[in-house]
C-alpha cells in the first residue's frame, strides 16, 4: 500500500536511483556498442572481416563486460568501500554525537539528564517511518 506521505520525494528518489544505476547503465553501454562498432569494427579491414554484424559484437561485449564488471565491482568493495563509507561517517553528526555520548558514559562524564535525551533522540530517530 503506497501511503501519501513523503510520496512525492519517494518517487523523486526512485527515478534517480532507477536513472543512475539501471537506465545511463544500459544507455551508457549502448552508446559505447553503437561507436565502437562504426568507429573501430567497421573502419578497420582486419576487424570487420572478424566481427561483420553488430549483434556478434554486441553479444561478445556484453560476454565480457559483465564478468569484469562483477571483478572491478568485488575489488571495489573489498579495497575502497570500507574508507567511503569511513568518509561519510566522520561527517555525520549524529554518529559523532553518538560515539562521544558512548564514551561520556563509558568514562562517567554524561550525567543521567545528558542520557537520558541521548536516549530519547535515538527513539526518535527509531521511530522515523517514511511510509
Amino acid at each position: 500500500m503506497i501511503h501519501q506521505k513523503n510520496l512525492i520525494r519517494k518517487f523523486w528518489f526512485d527515478g534517480r536511483n532507477g536513472t543512475t544505476n539501471y537506465f545511463l547503465l544500459f544507455l551508457a553501454m549502448t552508446n559505447f556498442i553503437l561507436i565502437t562498432y562504426n568507429f573501430l569494427i567497421e573502419d578497420i579491414t582486419i576487424f570487420n572481416n572478424l566481427l561483420s554484424n553488430m549483434w556478434i559484437y554486441a553479444i561478445i561485449f556484453l560476454t565480457l563486460y559483465f564478468p569484469i564488471s562483477i571483478l572491478i565491482g568485488r575489488w571495489h568493495t573489498n579495497t575502497q568501500l570500507h574508507v567511503d563509507v569511513a568518509m561519510k561517517m566522520n561527517r555525520d553528526p549524529i554518529y559523532a554525537k553518538m560515539i562521544r555520548t558512548l564514551l561520556d558514559v563509558q568514562t562517567g562524564k554524561a550525567s543521567q539528564e545528558e542520557i537520558k535525551e541521548f536516549r530519547k533522540e535515538m527513539e526518535e530517530i527509531e521511530k522515523i517511518n517514511i511510509d
